[in-house]
């Protein structure tokens, strides 16, 4: 252990919170060179610490982190692949701090993020936490659209809760955090992927942890950078819900259905065009109508509003299908998730 680190240490000890960012990483060197910027420049007296846990990366990041080395206090690890909930356990075990804050590499912080988060947890202390995304004004038309799609209340953005619902809110590991009490009860993530983060949320308020929104705790969160990635990332969401239903069944909601029954309403409504019946396709047109207007008034830009809504048939087509195959051989034919879903584990 160096000096510096039981210096950090001493300061601990005096301090009622002492933060430690953990960040996995997998091949993506130049997100964590603009996260690591955004993180220098936040206006923040007091000390932090910066964990980085390369997973198993052919592209490393260690001439990035040595670039930041002298003005931020990072420690830095690789090891072999185990996936990202892992990771952040690897990283949450060797962290000095005793709250530790879950990112992204794909995230960048406003200047006031760690302030706002400090001066919440001040007056209304959680042991676990999570915030919102949003879009940076230099992110790209597509990366805008997405973003939309993902927060918006018109489409399933509302879903997971917003301010006052303390001990209801599910954290997503994009922005979330943890205390190291919470982390040191519950182990940490486990092994599914996605899905890692609701499943510790749950298990934490099993342990009897609540858990809370900061509104004003945001992140600009870059999210998939093509249409297939995005297709994926969705798709694997559905997939994962079924299985955390069957692991949590205390936890299900009608709500978790709706990409799904939204699907099947688009198929009743073309099927009922073909015998002349257009209500159905009109209140579909309708809502995709406004997702047009509430992205192109929000981004002041009509092309992000087409995206937006292409966004929004991808989300619910992807999500519902992966929803529909998950349910059907994990609740309807009763098999082992990880043996028919092997992919979402590590």
């Amino acid at each position: 252990m160096t000096y510096y680190q039981l210096s950090l240490i001493t300061y601990i000890c005096t301090m009622e919170l002492f933060f430690s960012f953990i960040i996995p990483v997998y091949n993506r060197p130049q997100e964590i060179k603009e996260l690591l910027e955004s993180m220098v420049a936040m206006q923040y007296g007091d000390p932090y610490e910066i964990v980085i846990v390369e997973d198993g990366s052919t592209e490393t990041a260690v001439d990035i982190v040595e670039e930041y080395a002298d003005i931020a206090t990072i420690s830095y690890y690789q090891k072999p692949n185990t996936g990202p909930g892992d990771s952040r356990n690897y990283g949450m075990k060797r962290a000095l701090g005793n709250y530790y804050i879950i990112l992204d590499s794909d995230v960048i912080l406003p200047g006031n993020y760690l302030t706002e988060v400090n001066q919440f947890l001040k007056t209304h202390y959680v042991h676990c936490f999570g915030g919102p995304d949003g879009a940076h004004q230099d992110f790209s038309k597509l990366q805008k659209a997405i973003s939309y799609s993902m927060t918006s209340y018109l489409t399933t953005g509302g879903i997971r809760g917003r301010a006052k619902t303390i001990g209801k809110f599910q954290p997503r590991s994009f922005n979330m955090g943890l205390s190291k009490e919470a982390f040191e009860a519950s182990k940490g993530f486990g092994r599914i992927h996605p899905g890692e983060d609701p499943d510790l949320t749950i298990r934490l308020w099993g342990l009897g942890y609540e858990t809370a929104f900061i509104p004003d705790a945001i992140v600009f969160h870059k999210r998939r950078i093509s249409w297939r990635k995005f297709y994926i990332q969705v798709n694997k969401f559905g997939l994962v819900r079924p299985i955390l239903n069957k692991w949590h069944p205390q936890t299900a909601k009608l709500t978790y259905w709706f990409p799904l029954v939204f699907m099947i309403s688009v198929i009743f409504a073309i099927l009922g065009m073909l015998f002349g019946y257009w209500h159905g396709m009109a209140l579909i047109g309708s809502y995709f109508m406004l997702i047009f207007f509430g992205a192109s008034i929000h981004y002041k830009d009509v092309t992000i509003g087409l995206r937006s809504v292409l966004a929004v048939f991808i989300q619910f087509y992807g999500y519902g299908r992966g929803f529909l195959t998950s349910y059907y051989y994990i609740h309807i034919l009763k098999k082992e998730p990880e043996e028919t879903f092997n992919t979402l584990f590590f």
